[in-house]
């Protein structure tokens, strides 16, 4: 197939996707951005570089995960510089008007992008003929060097790459890009005529999920990339989703409060950020257990879920705590949804054995403003609106303001040293003893001799900050287990824990690491070194 005739195939895909949007409401913001995406790409390989270009500068302006709708005359006056070179005639368009669209198959252009990289042009235009069929956008890269500025650029979920290129092996390019597709999650599936044992293992030693020998077994391949996608998409899931209740956890908190700060600054997008905390929820799993505990976590997560719109974005923000962002919506435009949630959740019964119970929750929130456009000032603000809230009384709604900042009262700092050895606790209690911060708080320290009495103790307040120091070996509970019960049942904002302990192995350090905490100070060590570690967990929870 010549280069002549991939352009008019890439022309009759823009002037369908006119069209089609033409006939249509309005567009969200992503599926434009995806075909802006596909479109830089595809005339990038085929040499239209004035398109190319074009498309690449409108991409600054619309973001892969946006929400917002644009109407006809938005992204038309927006991306009609594209048209410039192609006659679409769409100036006359009127968008409740009928329009005939060519029957071309078009990609959705939403998710599963596959790059093929792979000098054999018309196996290449095969396969993404194919493959676009099944709404698979696809982009293709004829060399090495075109391969991995589109791996970068476009951020493909799937990579198809020949072993054999024009400027580089195949297998030198796998090298470069195994790492980060592999913290995408993004398989790569190896294609050559080469099916030799040497290169299949060569290929699954360097990071492949698949090697597949041409010639190409449509049917096969088709079913071995959906396989793939489907369990791309499981394990996806299961990192940004949490388990028990099934909001979106903390890692995906971050990353969408990142693009929604992202989307304000280059759009003026506002959006709403409100933190939850169930009340007295302690009490909950104290007197009724924690099966049911999780099943207050469970329906008040289900009351949320019902009442929000589609594209707002639950999360658990620990233990008890739960975070939503809406987009697009003022602190005042909540109200009405937070209202409705109070309702609901206060007015379901809980039912053990023959006992009744109701629970309530505080919120606190904020929005996005050009002074507090930042992940941790607006964290802060809604902490400050919640903590308000518990203050004067819970089970209500703080909308967030400049003066709470001000009248903020005193705030307590303790810490707690859980260790069997006697020495340890005695020389940690009274080095804090008479310590303070250069700041409005007050300090308290205290030491517990083993898990057990320090989790069976009345240790916690929701409106104080602690540093828990946990001795990693102890007699009945081990310190990972009660670092996983602090991490499972209280807000982790509040409570930052270091692990002290003898063991040097380097499986169990990132266990702990990876169950929540925050430093690890490996046995025996300086009380001069303990101390400074422990200052700068200070200055972290006091930030």
């Amino acid at each position: 197939m010549t280069t002549e005739k991939y352009k008019q195939l890439l022309e009759k895909r823009i002037r369908s996707s006119f069209d089609d949007w033409a006939n249509r409401t309005s567009i969200e913001e992503r599926e434009i951005y995806r075909f802006l995406h596909n479109l830089k790409g595809t005339a990038g390989t085929i040499g239209m570089t004035e398109i190319e270009n074009e498309a690449e500068e409108k991409l600054s302006l619309f973001s892969d995960e946006g929400t917002r709708l644009f109407t006809y005359s938005e992204w038309y006056e927006v991306l009609k510089p594209l048209l410039m070179d192609i006659p679409l005639n769409l100036t006359e368009v009127n968008p409740s008007e009928s329009l005939v669209v060519q029957q071309i198959a078009l990609p959705e252009l939403t998710e599963n992008r596959i790059l093929i990289i792979d000098d054999d042009v018309e196996l290449a235009a095969y396969l993404k003929g194919i493959l676009e069929a099944r709404s698979y956008p696809v982009n293709i890269a004829l060399t090495a060097e075109r391969g991995l500025k589109l791996f970068y650029d476009w951020k493909p979920d799937m990579i198809l790459l020949d072993i054999l290129l024009p400027d580089t092996n195949g297998l030198e390019v796998l090298n470069q890009i195994v790492e980060k597709s592999q913290q995408e999650h993004s398989p790569i599936i190896v294609i050559s005529s080469e099916d030799t044992k040497e290169n299949r293992i060569h290929s699954y030693r360097s990071g492949a999920m698949d090697f597949f020998a041409k010639p190409i077994d449509e049917q096969i391949l088709i079913a071995l990339i959906d396989n793939r996608f489907q369990m791309k998409r499981q394990w996806e899931q299961s990192i940004i989703v949490d388990e028990l209740t099934g909001a979106y956890n903390r890692r995906h908190f971050n990353r969408t409060m990142r693009q929604l700060i992202s989307n304000f600054k280059r759009l003026g997008h506002v959006f709403t950020l409100v933190l939850m905390d169930l009340d007295h929820f302690k009490r909950v799993n104290d007197t009724y257990g924690h099966l049911m505990g999780d099943e207050v976590l469970e329906k008040f997560c289900d009351i949320i879920m019902a009442a929000k719109r589609d594209e707002d974005i639950l999360c658990r923000y620990g233990g008890e705590e739960f975070a939503l962002l809406l987009p697009n919506t003022s602190k005042a435009e909540s109200t009405g949804l937070l209202a409705r949630i109070h309702d609901q959740l206060e007015s379901h019964l809980f039912t053990v054995e023959d006992q009744y119970f109701q629970v309530t929750f505080t919120a606190g929130i904020t929005d996005c403003q050009m002074d507090n456009a930042h992940p941790k000032s607006l964290v802060e603000e809604a902490d400050q609106a919640l903590y308000l809230g518990k203050q004067s009384g819970r089970n209500q709604t703080i909308h967030f303001s400049p003066q709470m900042v001000n009248n903020h009262s005193e705030q307590k700092l303790n810490i707690i040293i859980v260790d069997d050895d006697r020495f340890i606790r005695e020389i940690v209690v009274s080095q804090f003893m008479k310590w303070q911060p250069n700041r409005n708080i007050h300090v308290s320290v205290q030491g517990y001799e083993d898990g057990i009495q320090f989790i069976d103790s009345d240790w916690y307040s929701e409106q104080e900050k602690y540093i828990i120091l946990l001795d990693g070996i102890m007699p009945e509970m081990d310190g990972v287990e009660v670092l996983r019960k602090l991490r499972d049942e209280y807000p982790e904002r509040n409570i930052v824990i270091a692990m002290l302990t003898g063991r040097t192995n380097q499986t169990d350090i990132i266990h702990a690491l990876q169950l929540g905490a925050d430093d690890y100070i490996v046995k025996p060590f300086q009380i001069s070194e303990l101390i400074s570690r422990i200052e700068r967990l200070v200055q972290k929870i006091l930030k």
